[in-house]
């Protein structure tokens, strides 16, 4: 069973694993109707705060298991972003387990990753990469249980970011009407990654709350044939972390990551 990449190119994003055998705060209010058709206006980006949230994980409206995404201070500019997929269901009967980790620092020209692991598990395997990000050499390289066509070094550019970070922009980016452009650079590859972010915001139901969200979207290469994911990640205004992230491929629903609660980290 593949563990899904998380959005994001998320967090979450919330949120991207590797396939292997995961102002005034908005607040949600249960059982509430959101107006869907709700005009959008730009908010300024606050800054980066620590916090913890949990997603279900669901294929095919089956619960797979549970994802924890985690944004961490360490000092002066340095962060780490974490996530972790396993938990119950069938993640749990089948043993499997995803951790992902990027040290970064948040700089005035943006996220700037440092240093990146990755650890896959199932009952009968263990496989676990680092990566460094060298921006003194301008290159990026991965070692561990990576596939020999990705072992070359990759050449870094300005504003080049790990598919945790990239989740983590999405949220600081995301404008009514705006198109989103970013490098992903993970796991020893390279691609353009391209969001547009809807003109209005939608009503996004969650277990029992509900979300007035943005919905940004990352449709397939079209220069690629080899692409054929969608990922579509919900804003809302005032939560650090996506609310909901979709993954389709082939243009059917894939993986499907729900907010079930956040708490902020003193």
């Amino acid at each position: 069973m593949p563990v899904p990449r998380l959005i994001a190119s998320c967090l979450l994003a919330l949120a991207l694993l590797v396939p292997a055998a995961a102002g005034l705060a908005q607040s949600p209010v249960a059982g509430d109707a959101v107006d869907a058709t709700s005009t959008l206006e730009r908010e300024p980006a606050p800054p980066l705060a620590p916090f913890v949230a949990r997603y279900e994980v669901l294929a095919g409206g089956k619960a797979l298991g549970e994802a924890t995404l985690q944004l961490v201070h360490l000092s002066g500019p340095r962060w780490r972003v974490d996530l972790d997929m396993g938990g119950r269901g069938l993640f749990k009967l089948a043993g499997i387990n995803a951790e992902q980790s990027t040290v970064f620092e948040d700089t005035a020209s943006g996220y700037l990753p440092l240093s990146q692991g990755t650890v896959r598990k199932t009952l009968f395997s263990r496989k676990q990469t680092t990566g460094t990000y060298d921006w003194v050499g301008r290159s990026a390289s991965w070692t561990g249980d990576i596939k020999e066509s990705r072992e070359k070094p990759v050449p870094l550019q300005p504003g080049d970011m790990s598919g945790l970070l990239i989740n983590l922009a999405v949220i600081r980016d995301a404008g009514p009407g705006e198109t989103l452009h970013y490098r992903y650079v993970d796991n020893g590859r390279a691609k353009p990654h391209t969001y547009q972010v809807a003109s209005e915001s939608e009503g996004v139901k969650v277990g029992d709350l509900s979300y007035n969200a943005m919905r940004v979207t990352r449709a397939p290469d079209a220069g690629d044939p080899h692409d054929d994911e969608e990922t579509v990640i919900w804003v809302a205004h005032g939560v650090p972390t996506p609310v909901r992230m979709l993954q389709r491929e082939g243009g059917e629903d894939k993986y499907d990551l729900r907010l079930v609660d956040y708490t902020g980290v003193q």
